[in-house]
């Protein structure tokens, strides 16, 4: 169980995102301290994230610095993997203090029955071909076959066949993940709140079903969030304060 308020942020992508980003984003961090009770990372806070026996890459360590301070003045941190960030460990775990996930995270938020999931490799069409990939990428023997290579060589390949799938919000603007959640909150009626990322498009919207789809966006492109609570979930837009603007909000 997480408690409120929860922040929910995904898609960062930091290493490639711009210095102004980038410190944004820390900012972000280090005004929920005195704030929030928990933070979900729905993946994707890093442009790549490897870690090797006594090497991490080098680029947002500030961001790293600022989970560490969180989770030291007692913010629980759950980090849903995404597809930029899935092999995550030991440093993460041990050093940074966050809890790691690869694949969904089921379990009580606040006062609300929660799935939180990155989102990729989800769509039935678009997805096709990244589904085929993903398990290599996620295979035992490669990613210690990735370890054996250095960690600069490593990083410029990982970094260099990412490309794409940062740079853009979905071609369909997220319209395959909003449909796919839809159907999911349909055959399952005791879920209050699904949660994707990935797509790079903000969204919160009660369901037919009456359970919320909603996306926190990403932060490379706009710094959107979520703010959870017992009572409502909020969609918001971080300008600098610990209050923020709030775009959409929904009652439990």
């Amino acid at each position: 169980m997480l408690n409120a308020p929860c922040y929910i942020v995904s898609d960062a992508h930091l290493g490639v995102a711009s210095k102004q980003i980038e410190r944004s984003f820390v900012s972000f961090l280090r005004g929920l301290a005195g704030e929030a009770r928990s933070l979900i990372i729905n993946g994707d806070l890093f442009d790549f994230w490897f870690e090797w026996k006594t090497v991490i890459p080098r680029r947002s360590f500030r961001a790293l610095a600022a989970l560490a301070e969180l989770s030291d003045v007692g913010v629980e941190i759950l980090w849903v993997a995404g597809n930029h960030d899935c092999w995550g460990g030991e440093i993460l775990r041990e050093d940074v203090g966050v809890s790691y996930v690869v694949g969904a995270w089921e379990g009580t938020v606040a006062e609300w029955q929660v799935r939180i999931e990155h989102g990729d490799g989800l769509r039935e069409r678009e997805d096709r071909g990244y589904r085929m990939i993903r398990p290599i990428m996620r295979n035992r023997l490669a990613i210690k076959a990735f370890r054996m290579l250095h960690p600069d060589w490593a990083s410029k390949l990982a970094q260099g066949s990412s490309n794409a799938s940062r740079t853009y919000r979905a071609k369909d603007e997220g319209r395959g993940l909003r449909s796919y959640a839809r159907q999911q909150l349909e055959g399952a009626k005791d879920l209050d709140l699904l949660v994707y990322g990935h797509s790079h498009v903000p969204a919160l919207e009660r369901m037919p079903s009456g359970g919320v789809f909603a996306n926190a966006g990403s932060w490379l492109d706009a710094p959107t969030f979520l703010r959870l609570t017992d009572e409502a979930i909020e969609l918001r837009q971080w300008n600098g304060s610990a209050e923020s603007t709030c775009l959409n909000s929904i009652n439990r």
